[in-house]
């Protein structure tokens, strides 16, 4: 891919909605957030699941996904019991313990490496600084901590290279309304390169990630997805991908910045704000997002999350329209928090301002937006507005049958939402 190091090309032509291909997790791993609603083999979500007898902290659907899970549940099994409320790994560290135990027992090539093996993976270890060098070798510390059995060490050298591999080259699997459910690698989605136009988005069915086309590609077209939210302004989205990724996005929206206009769009008023009131609202902004980052981090009541985000959308819409993107930021923030205290009406207030905008800010197909209309939808449905249900449900689903594929299980489960209402 010129410019770009290895890339992936289209080799016939795909309309969208399409599945280029699909990829097995390598490994995964389930965020311990979701223990006892999803099986922590398959990620299948339902009632019931059995508990492993041991640890009693791990849940399956049935022997045969236990059985299957064994081989990476037996890393943290009795570590588990040992050290009972103080087992707090990372999931960073859970899935590289599962990546070391998985190459000793499987050293070939895997259903999930026919285009790029985990070995071959770029860690961009020349371009890390001291402070990401500090946070691995505390990854390291902390996975010779809780794992001790069952696992064969490297030397530090190559776990090094092993955790900056998996920091660039990790996924984190989302459920239908964006919410986190865990970690995987999946080598041959990995190689494909970014984008800020993507033409496919990823999508998960269980353990397994699928490739699907959300723009016409054409035969020698290099395949694209994205690797950061879309959102925000060119500046935001680059400061991003070199953080996270080493690399300045070249794309044509980066080139042009055509929608940065509209993401950062000010408020009509007689006077309109200067260009250093306006650059000092931006950076006002940006720490006020990463202040809440951190205070949702530290745990902090969800009333006082609130009112951080009250205060700021009054300070900001001093400045900035209602679409302007850091006002979205703060809204979709307080919408978490009102769902999170079930004042569905508070949720739902958010949530009918942040639509609209989300619809133009975002690509035509987009999980942010689905997830959105789901969101809304869900709500209705449970404030007894049907019909605004249906039809916020039904804006989800045309979506997600593009991104999901129409026979994707969460699909059905919305259309079960509405018939059975």
């Amino acid at each position: 891919s010129p410019g770009k190091g290895r890339g992936l090309r289209a080799r016939q032509r795909f309309a969208p909605g399409e599945l280029l291909f699909s990829c097995p997790a390598y490994t995964c791993v389930l965020a311990a957030s979701e223990r006892g609603h999803h099986c922590e083999c398959c990620f299948a979500r339902k009632e019931g699941l059995s508990k492993c007898g041991r640890c009693k902290q791990a849940f399956y659907c049935n022997v045969e996904c236990q059985k299957e899970d064994w081989p990476m549940h037996k890393l943290e099994c009795s570590a588990m019991c040992v050290f009972g409320q103080n087992w707090n790994p990372s999931e960073t560290v859970r899935l590289t313990a599962r990546i070391l135990a998985k190459q000793k027992t499987h050293p070939e090539r895997t259903q999930s490496e026919k285009l790029l093996a985990v070995k071959e993976f770029e860690s961009h270890l020349d371009k890390l600084d001291n402070e990401k060098r500090e946070l691995i070798q505390n990854d390291i510390a902390a996975l010779h901590h809780f794992y001790s059995k069952h696992i064969e060490y490297p030397d530090n050298a190559v776990l090094v290279v092993l955790f900056a591999q998996v920091n660039c080259n990790g996924f984190t699997i989302e459920d239908e309304e964006l919410s986190h459910l865990g970690s995987a690698i999946f080598p041959d989605v990995a190689l494909m390169n970014h984008s800020c136009c993507p033409n496919v988005i990823v999508t998960y069915k269980g353990t397994l990630a699928e490739v699907r086309a959300v723009q016409e590609i054409e035969p020698g077209d290099e395949v694209f997805t994205s690797y950061i939210d879309l959102l925000y302004p060119t500046e935001d989205r680059n400061d991003r991908l070199r953080d996270c990724y080493f690399f300045t996005c070249d794309c044509r929206e980066c080139i042009t910045k055509e929608k940065d206009k509209d993401k950062l769009e000010t408020r009509k008023l007689n006077e309109p704000p200067s260009a250093e009131t306006f650059r000092d609202m931006i950076k006002y902004a940006r720490n006020v997002i990463e202040e809440f980052r951190r205070a949702k981090h530290y745990n902090v009541p969800p009333s006082e999350l609130l009112e951080v985000c009250e205060l700021s959308l009054e300070k900001m819409g001093s400045v900035f329209e209602d679409n302007n993107v850091y006002m979205l930021h703060m809204m979709y923030q307080a919408m978490g928090v009102c769902l999170y205290m079930q004042d569905w009406d508070g949720a739902l207030r958010y949530g009918q301002k942040i639509i609209k905008p989300y619809s133009q800010h975002y690509p035509l197909y987009s999980l942010n937006v689905a997830s959105m209309w789901l969101k809304l939808g869900r709500l209705y449905m449970g404030l007894e507005n049907r019909t605004a249900g249906v039809k916020a449900l039904k804006k989800a689903i045309a979506i997600m049958e593009v991104a999901h594929g129409k026979d994707h299980p969460y699909i059905s489960e919305i259309k079960n939402e509405y018939k059975d209402h």
